[in-house]
């Protein structure tokens, strides 16, 4: 299925995930990141609940300390 993750096309083999399956995919640990999917915020206790269908518009945010 093919997806567009923070404005850049991607394959994810899966017909049928949930966001959780998605970032699990990618390699991104849920905690200190904020997700948004086609401009709607989702919670981290939604994303294994959260349906992820081609051509989805995901963005990832990481929280990122400074100073």
């Amino acid at each position: 299925m093919k997806l567009e993750i923070n404005g850049e096309i991607r394959e994810i083999s899966a017909a049928d995930a949930t966001l959780a399956e998605v970032l699990e995919a990618l390699g991104i640990e849920a905690r200190g990141i904020a997700v948004a999917c086609n401009d709607r915020v989702v919670r981290r206790g939604e994303f294994a609940q959260q349906r992820i269908a081609e051509g989805d518009r995901i963005e990832i945010v990481r929280a990122v300390a400074g100073g």
